[in-house]
């Protein structure tokens, strides 16, 4: 497999640290984009979406299919990894209130522990969710943080 792939409208590379780095056209870089399926239930290989951490669209897919073997599946395991997100019930305790640190949850898979390498691997969805990268890669959703026990929001505040 190789590690970096051109097509002609941007490059994809899987960077050491296991995220994703999106050039353009132009030679703009976007370091940790992330695919997003428009339709992950009904069309989960077409309108496929690469998108900034600050949210905005990079690049629109139409068909998976046609992209290069090697773009295809850069993204194809990174959507594989979405697909795993567990959902947040508590949290039961950080390590620090810095990062990296330690965090220990309780989810809708069992409890476990993930480390949390900085802030920014806390992104901000829809509303009052929230999604966070683990330094594993393994995105953790949380619903509602409101409606997260007391305790479990006055951890989470600290990293807001």
């Amino acid at each position: 497999m190789t590690n970096f792939t051109l097509t002609p409208e941007f490059q994809l590379k899987r960077q050491a640290s296991g995220r994703l780095r999106f050039t353009d056209a132009h030679g703009e870089k976007h370091e940790g984009v992330m695919p997003v399926r428009a339709f992950p239930l009904a069309a989960p290989d077409e309108g496929i979406s690469l998108v900034s951490l600050e949210g905005h669209e990079l690049v629109w897919i139409a068909q998976l299919s046609a992209l290069p073997p090697d773009v295809r599946l850069l993204l194809q395991e990174e959507l594989a990894l979405r697909d795993f997100v567990p959902e947040v019930r508590r949290l039961v305790s950080v390590s620090s209130f810095g990062t990296p640190s330690v965090w220990t949850v309780e989810t809708d898979r069992g409890n476990t522990t993930f480390v949390l390498k900085g802030e920014e691997d806390i992104r901000r969805l829809k509303g009052s969710a929230l999604l966070i990268a683990s330094s594993e890669g393994v995105q953790y959703r949380i619903a509602d943080m409101t409606a997260l026990d007391r305790p479990s929001r006055r951890l989470l505040e600290r990293f807001l």
